[in-house]
């Protein structure tokens, strides 16, 4: 009888030993990071986010639950331990020996443009025998662009040269609005008569003409996604910012200096979007990352209040296009004056393919519809 009660009493003294230093040494030696793939990915692109844990210590640890949240528009599979209501929720149970490393790769696809961040992870740990929960907050960082996917471009390039080279030669700017540039490799979004059939056939690969806007030294884009609606327009506004990522990239690609000006608050800085007038594939990185953190949930600027001024800023050669899925009077009205001032423009109006907008009898000659399936 001595003898048992004697080995239960060191039973228990070896549980509370064990207890003990499993509470003062659980975290100690164990690294923890959460991180979202270094390169952006475009709306309905995979991702990858990489879960390490390192336990750089002997003492093992029977379980770690490792449990993290992100916005629900990344879209990871059904799979055990996760949750999604307004957030995706990741709860992660890990067996992990002394001096071992355990990497999982979760895939998800990018649901919806956006700038989405991991800010902190919280780890729950037992000792051996399951006596104590033990948890910490650990702070992380990482972050993930989800681009938006530009529109058909071939549709954009049509619009273009068709009321783009009417409205130019009203200001005797040229007879065509383009001109021969150069020759590069054939894209999906060029158009088959762009290409040169001789090029073509001495390199083996596709060839195509590049043009150019001669007059044109820069364009500006301005979006406007106001939307006092009670049903938000949300596919609207979204594919606002997708045709604004194409108009963007159509006119870098053609050598054009591009400035991108927009009322949708930027969730980061807190302010409008104003990019500056630049060139090259470094500006096009520059307002794909400006439109994925336009936080939508907050209400966007008032337009005339930021960007009167600047739109009526004189600057030779340059063309001006709007976006916008409204026609607010305040909207219409500033487009008014500065058509009346003599400045010609093209707005593109993206509208469900189910509705065709009534469009502001003064205007409409300078507004494609863009329709769009829901």
């Amino acid at each position: 009888m001595i003898k048992i009660l004697g080995i239960g009493l060191i039973g228990f003294f070896l549980l509370v030993v064990q207890k003990s230093v499993y509470e003062k040494l659980w975290q100690r030696s164990l690294y923890v990071s959460v991180s979202f793939g270094k390169e952006p990915i475009f709306e309905g692109d995979q991702g990858e986010l990489k879960e390490i844990i390192e336990n750089k210590k002997r003492l093992p640890l029977s379980m770690l639950k490792v449990k993290f949240k992100t916005d629900r528009h990344l879209v990871f599979g059904n799979e055990k331990g996760s949750r999604t209501t307004d957030q995706y929720y990741r709860n992660d149970i890990f067996r992990i020996g002394g001096g071992e490393r355990v990497t999982r790769t979760l895939k998800f696809r990018g649901g919806r443009r956006g700038y989405y961040t991991i800010d902190e992870v919280s780890l729950v740990a037992s000792d051996l025998f399951f006596l104590s929960q033990l948890t910490a907050d650990k702070k992380v960082k990482t972050e993930l662009y989800v681009y938006p996917r530009p529109y058909d471009a071939a549709r954009l390039r049509r619009s273009l040269i068709q009321m783009n080279g009417e409205m130019l030669s009203r200001r005797h700017l040229q007879e065509d609005p383009f001109e021969y540039r150069g020759i590069r490799e054939y894209q999906p979004y060029d158009d088959m008569r762009s290409i040169n059939w001789k090029a073509t056939a001495k390199t083996g690969e596709f060839k195509v003409n590049q043009r150019n806007y001669t007059s044109l030294k820069s364009v500006r884009i301005f979006f406007n996604i106001q939307d006092d609606n009670i049903l938000k327009k949300e596919a609207a506004v979204e594919m606002t910012l997708r045709i604004v990522a194409s108009l963007c990239q159509l006119f870098l690609r053609q050598g054009v200096q591009v400035s991108c000006h927009g009322n949708g608050v930027d969730i980061v800085t807190g302010s409008p979007l104003s990019i500056h007038p630049k060139a090259g594939q470094g500006q096009m990185d520059t307002i794909y990352r400006g439109l994925a953190r336009i936080d939508t949930e907050q209400p966007a600027a008032d337009f005339r209040a930021h960007f009167e001024e600047l739109l009526f800023q004189k600057s030779q050669g340059t063309f001006t296009y709007f976006v916008a899925p409204n026609q607010y009077d305040d909207f219409v009205e500033l487009l008014t004056r500065y058509q009346a001032s003599g400045n010609p423009f093209l707005w593109f109006y993206p509208s469900s393919a189910s509705k065709d907008p009534e469009l502001p009898p003064a205007l409409e000659h300078c507004i494609d519809v863009v329709h769009f399936e829901e």
